[in-house]
Order: C-alpha cells, then structure tokens, then sequence
C-alpha cells in the first residue's frame, strides 16, 4: 500500500472547510422584488471575494509543502476515480508535471482545488480507498 505524505489530520480538516464552502447560505436580498429565475439566477453568481472559510482553505494549503500539495491533487484525482490505489506513483507524477508547469505553483495549485466544486468528498472518497477514515472515530459509551 503507498503512502501519503499528507497527514490525515491534514486531510480532514480540509474536508470539514470544503464541506462548508459547499452549503454556505447565500445572502438573503430581502428588497428584491423578483426571484432567481427572473433575475437569471444573478445574485447566486455574483461572488464579493470575502468568502473567511475560502481565505482559511487557500492559506492552509498555501503552507503546505510541495510534496503535500501534491498529495491532495493525487488524492482529489483518486477520489473522482481518474486512477486506481494501485495507480497512485503515476497519479502522484501526473500531479507533480502539472505543478511544475504552474508560473505559481502554490497560488495555482490552491485555485485547482478550489475550483473542484465536490472537494471535500473526493478527499474522502480518496482517503477512503487508502482504507483511512477522515473522521475521528467516537468513543464507545
């Protein structure tokens, strides 16, 4: 079995914060008039750039060394089924030729992952066929 060089707890609290970009609430427009569908839907395209829990995930991932940030592209790729456990050296070098061809790679890799609308479940899935569990396991009463 390969080993990751990202650590679980790593991984997980990336899952948690992907989890919570996915379900923010959008903000609430209670002076408009119309709904979404006569607004073409603009108001939920519309992003003012002060997403905390984006800026909390890109400088997590910014900090993290190039062989980590390797790992989570790898590991998002093993999760959305690009490659099999037993592929992982060569999902690993896919991974590592993409960032090289990066002008930032620390910038660019983050924006990547970001852009990944189901990150925190392919992280999961990804971890999950290493056979780790992402969660803590609760202790038995």
């Amino acid at each position: 079995m390969p080993e990751l060089t990202v650590s679980r707890d790593k991984v997980g609290f990336l899952i948690e914060k992907a989890h919570e970009f996915d379900v923010k609430d959008l903000p609430a427009d209670e002076d408009s008039g119309s709904n979404p569908i006569d607004d073409a839907e603009v108001d939920v395209l519309q992003d003012d750039g002060s997403d905390s829990v984006a800026a909390e995930v890109a400088s997590f991932i910014r900090a993290l060394n190039e062989d980590e940030q390797i790992d989570l592209v790898a590991l998002m790729w093993l999760g959305r089924d690009d490659g099999t456990i037993n592929e992982w050296d060569d999902l690993r070098s896919q991974a590592a030729e993409r960032r090289s061809g990066y002008r930032n790679p620390r910038w660019e890799t983050v924006r990547y992952l970001l852009g990944e609308p189901l990150l925190g479940d392919l992280l999961a899935e990804g971890l999950d066929k290493f056979g780790i569990s992402w969660v803590d396991e609760a202790p038995a009463p």
